[in-house]
């Protein structure tokens, strides 16, 4: 029998190995790596079961929901019988993927790296994937998802963190960051943020456009200069902060109460709260945004690797894909959900064809030393963004 697995704990702190720059590499340079092992060859009889850690949303059984789920029929048809771990956090996910229980994960960016540096993520062969073909080419081959032109996991979806704000109760539309920035005193107390690390990189998109003489080209390549100001702005946010958040259900009831007003937020808790009447409003501010684009990676020790390459081909197959998609609300990443999609309109609210919108959107990485160009490793890697993230919160 299945069994679902409760919410994890918080996360804890992982500490970040040096890793090599990625490398963007054709589809077929796909077979091979060093860090996590060789990649498979062949996909044979599955092992009969399967255990993945996944955000929520990702591995639906019909226990949230009886009218959604995608994991019944794959365990019928391949004999898989699947268990999943929830994770809240991405540091949450390296940390149990590194206790080995696990033969997938599905990682954002700002895990994938840490995953492929510490040798806990193989390779991947997609040939043994049929469904990647139709993968939008821009998710393929990306600095998150591919080492020195290694493939390491298959595009799942994506979307963008955007601003959101209780238009009832804010005067105005509002078009940039500074809402929640230079200007978070007009709403004190009220201003929510994304609780983790990885939003000091939401800053520094901010400093990008707004101050230019920082030379920011990278929002996750910073240098002592451009990361101090980063911080700075963050530690200037802190007081006006109501509330930072990480299970966007509870974002959803601190903007359905009014403890929140504006601040940071994906696409479906805007969507949660549209449909239970709360007035709120979403954009993809001027300066750009941050954003995810996630990663179905498998372990290099998985117990039940021939599962879960099934797996991986089962969740970026169109009709399932596009079940993800609207359930988690995200773009789906194989190009052929969108005609599957139960809301023909799915597609174009969250923007799945239209890379001009993704390109103002710097997918979560992993910060490392190395900053990329000629600066050398005078970065500040992933360790440094967790100890000042703990200085800014206090």
């Amino acid at each position: 029998m299945r069994a679902r697995l409760a919410w994890a704990v918080p996360a804890m702190v992982v500490s970040l190995w040096a890793v090599a720059l990625a490398g963007c590499g054709d589809d077929d340079n796909d077979k091979g790596g060093t860090k996590g092992g060789k990649a498979q060859t062949s996909v044979g009889k599955g092992e009969g079961q399967l255990n993945l850690v996944a955000w929520v949303g990702y591995v639906e059984d019909g226990s949230n929901d009886p009218k959604v789920d995608w994991v019944t029929p794959f365990e019928k048809q391949t004999g898989c019988n699947v268990n999943v771990k929830v994770g809240n956090t991405s540091d949450e996910m390296v940390t149990l993927m590194r206790t080995g229980q696990y033969d997938g994960v599905s990682a954002s960016g700002d895990a994938t790296l840490r995953l492929v540096a510490s040798g806990d993520a193989a390779p991947v062969n997609t040939d043994l994937v049929p469904n990647y073909k139709d993968i939008y080419p821009a998710l393929k081959n990306q600095p998150h998802n591919t080492v020195d032109g290694v493939n390491y996991g298959i595009p799942h979806g994506r979307g963008a963190n955007l601003l959101m704000w209780r238009s009832d109760k804010v005067k105005g539309n509002l078009d940039s960051w500074s809402a929640v920035f230079d200007k978070a005193g007009s709403y004190k107390g009220n201003v929510t943020a994304y609780d983790n690390a990885i939003y000091i990189a939401d800053a520094a998109v901010y400093l990008k456009a707004t101050q230019p003489a920082l030379g920011i080209k990278n929002p996750y390549e910073l240098d002592d200069k451009q990361f101090n100001a980063s911080v700075d702005l963050l530690k200037n946010q802190r007081k006006n902060v109501g509330e930072y958040w990480t299970d966007y259900a509870k974002e959803q009831a601190a903007f359905a109460s009014g403890d929140s007003t504006v601040g940071t937020t994906w696409q479906v808790t805007a969507n949660l709260l549209d449909a239970d009447k709360v007035a709120v409003k979403t954009i993809l501010p001027k300066e750009g945004a941050t954003g995810w684009s996630d990663t179905w990676m498998i372990d290099s020790k998985a117990k039940h690797p021939n599962c879960m390459y099934k797996w991986m081909d089962w969740i970026v197959s169109p009709k399932v894909n596009a079940q993800v998609a609207e359930y988690f609300g995200e773009a789906p990443a194989n190009a052929k959900a969108c005609a599957e999609t139960a809301d023909k309109s799915h597609c174009d609210v969250y923007h799945a064809a239209d890379e001009k919108y993704f390109d103002r959107v710097s997918y979560w990485t992993t910060p490392q030393k190395s900053c990329g160009d000629d600066r050398g490793d005078t970065c500040k890697d992933y360790s440094e963004w967790v100890q000042a993230w703990t200085e800014i919160k206090g």
